[in-house]
């Protein structure tokens, strides 16, 4: 049990690659490979992370692939070294501090069991480097296996257990150690979507028996928002919003963070226009006016804002179908029992709409289909075309 405190921590890997070649002229442009940025200092992995995790708080680092959070977890651990900035661990700098002594415990993806011990084995192995008596050892990993449901599995090896269960293991290793802080690197991605499903609700109810700080890494969107109580969006090294899954659903920071949190994800509508009429702010979209609500009125008016161009973003479950509206064609029907998600062409702009079965008629929305859509002025996120930032 313990706060951690990430300050201004970056991670730079050398290029070896640049200094190969002759030295950059002052002026040119830093160049990116992949969604790295490329510096001549090396390879910029994280930069200007900065983040205080409360005690006993359950935080999830999420993004796309290569955006920095293993790489900031592995920093959190010790297994990689921090470039710059501060890491506090329960009150202690532990930038140079062995990962052995930082009492905490990490949980991998592969789940990394010694193939030739049994589960009670593995379990206890650690208890055992640290010399503590045999009695205290069998009470540990007896107590963590009936949290998970795994005292049954006690003598087995990890090749007669299922991918499910070698997770439970490999959790039950970290609990025995009664680390103040827990790191989960993508425990779960190398589980189908059904044992995923089963083991999300599994950790939920191990964070309410083991009452410790948790840090949680994850490219699935859906494990952020129903594990975390923060979730940190990153990007390209940066933190682009930290917030509840609620605040980051309802109110996200830019166009990235609402295209990546949502399944679907965040219909857009570019080219369209924030203007005046008759003294109300209206937004135009696809040749339709929507009069934007009360409280933006005053924000737009209180900032003196202009005319100008934004981008629209609208989640797939607030989109209309029938009646008046925006005229589309349907491409593709999916039926997911209760929802069908409609994926319409207008103007050339692909738009998803997510409709409850029983409150349509499915013979006007097959394959193909004209139809009309729209959505209410509330629904509707504003984002500013060049800086991609939610204008609300």
């Amino acid at each position: 049990m313990a706060e951690v405190i990430l300050k201004n921590i970056k991670k730079v890997y050398p290029n070896y690659e640049v200094k190969k070649h002759k030295k950059k002229k002052k002026d040119a442009p830093e160049e990116k490979k992949v969604n790295l940025q490329v510096t001549d200092e090396g390879v910029v992995a994280v930069q200007a992370f900065s983040l205080d995790i409360a005690d006993r708080e359950f935080i999830v680092l999420v993004g796309p692939s290569g955006c920095g959070k293993s790489t900031t977890l592995r920093m959190i651990a010790g297994l990689e070294d921090i470039t710059d900035g501060e890491l506090y661990i329960d009150g202690t700098l532990v930038n140079d501090m062995a990962p052995k002594d930082r009492d905490i415990a990490m949980v991998f993806q592969n789940y990394a069991l010694y193939p030739h011990m049994t589960v009670y084995e593995n379990m206890a192995f650690s208890l055992k480097l640290k010399k503590t008596p045999k009695a205290e050892i069998d009470q540990r990993v007896r107590e963590a296996a009936e949290i998970l449901d795994i005292t049954q599995y006690l003598d087995r090896k990890p090749k007669a257990l299922s991918g499910g269960q070698r997770q439970r293991v490999a959790i039950g290793r970290a609990i025995v150690r009664n680390p103040k802080v827990f790191l989960m690197d993508e425990p779960l991605s190398n589980l189908d979507a059904k044992l995923r499903n089963q083991m999300r609700a599994e950790l939920i109810k191990l964070r309410e028996k083991v009452d410790t700080t948790f840090i949680y890494v994850t490219h699935d969107q859906t494990e952020a928002m129903t594990l975390g109580d923060r979730i940190v969006i990153m990007r390209d090294g940066f933190i682009q919003q930290i917030g509840t899954p609620q605040e980051v659903f309802n109110h996200p920071s830019n166009l990235f963070v609402a295209g990546f949190i949502g399944t679907p994800q965040m219909n857009f509508f570019s080219n369209c226009r924030l203007v005046k009429d008759g003294g109300k702010w209206v937004v135009d979209v696809m040749d339709k006016r929507f009069e934007l609500s009360a409280d933006r009125q005053q924000a737009l008016n209180e900032a003196n804002a202009e005319e100008r161009p934004v981008t629209v973003g609208v989640r797939p479950v607030h989109i209309v179908v029938g009646g008046e509206g925006i005229p589309a064609k349907i491409d593709v029907s999916e039926m997911m029992g209760s929802e069908l998600h409609l994926h319409m062409n207008a103007q050339g702009t692909d738009v998803v709409a997510v409709v409850q079965t029983s409150e349509i008629d499915l013979d006007k929305v097959s394959h193909h289909a004209d139809v009309c859509f729209t959505f209410r002025p509330e629904d509707m996120h504003l984002f500013d075309p060049e800086t991609e930032k939610n204008l609300f």
